[in-house]
């Protein structure tokens, strides 16, 4: 699905602020006068200054590379608003951040070094507009959430859109359910290295709830999810769980299988 802006799908519900232009050193720029810097150099400036520390002086540079449409400013403010890293957490703020890329990059080439961020701002409102912010006009609507989902999954492929849409196919949110596209997503999102799709897909196929049962390759997944999970308490309870189910046949064959994975990988 191709978009010519989500506003005209109404995807974005919340007013869109400009503020006006900043020099480093926080004074305001006059309209006429020329920019002492580009968005990029602003950009690597203010990245600079957060890794010395210097949140007031990087907040002036990103902000002024984000108020010059630099999306990859913008995702950054947008990423320290939602998480409270060098300014105050302000999940609406980040919300307006993630809107003004979605509504200004949607159809920028999945090709683009930027189209990560971009396809992130889209997860990024995914997940609030699945939930709500509290206390503001952006109310929990899941119907959207798969919409910004599906788009970052289809158009941008990004692993991580993949994964939160199979898991409303698979519960039903915003939308039907449909547990044989949520394996198709996770699939994609698994074979991309993802280690949450993995463990999910390994888990189904295992347990044989949504198509018939294949232990060795479910087991398969889940090991290799566990590798790359860094210890998170689900993937490795998932794993444990599925390597005591199985015989000692699905395992050995989970091994071969692993090693073809990998060798496929390598090729």
């Amino acid at each position: 699905m191709r978009m010519n802006s989500l506003a005209q799908l109404g995807f974005v519900t919340c007013a869109l602020w400009l503020a006006p232009a900043l020099a480093f050193d926080g004074t305001r720029t006059p309209a006429n006068t020329k920019p002492p810097v580009t968005p990029v150099e602003a950009f690597r400036s203010g990245a600079a200054s957060l890794k010395a520390g210097e949140n007031d002086k990087a907040l002036s540079a990103l902000q002024y590379a984000a108020d010059q449409g630099y999306a990859l400013a913008q995702w950054k403010l947008g990423r320290m608003y939602a998480a409270g890293d060098g300014v105050p957490r302000n999940q609406l703020r980040a919300f307006q951040y993630f809107s003004r890329i979605a509504n200004t990059h949607a159809e920028d080439s999945p090709h683009l070094p930027q189209a990560r961020f971009v396809a992130n701002a889209f997860v990024q409102l995914g997940h609030y507009y699945l939930d709500g912010i509290a206390n503001t006009e952006v109310k929990p609507a899941p119907n959207r959430a798969r919409e910004m989902y599906a788009y970052a999954a289809s158009y941008f492929g990004d692993p991580d859109a993949q994964y939160s849409l199979a898991k409303l196919y698979l519960e039903g949110t915003g939308g039907v359910k449909d547990p044989r596209q949520a394996l198709r997503w996770l699939n994609l999102a698994a074979n991309k290295g993802l280690p949450r799709a993995q463990a999910l897909l390994g888990h189904l196929i295992f347990k044989g709830e949504v198509v018939p049962r294949q232990a060795a390759r479910g087991l398969m997944w889940l090991t290799l999810a566990r590798e790359g999970a860094g210890g998170e308490k689900w993937v490795v309870e998932m794993h444990e769980a599925a390597s005591k189910q199985a015989t000692d046949g699905e395992r050995q064959m989970a091994v071969l299988y692993l090693e073809r994975y990998m060798n496929g990988r390598r090729d």
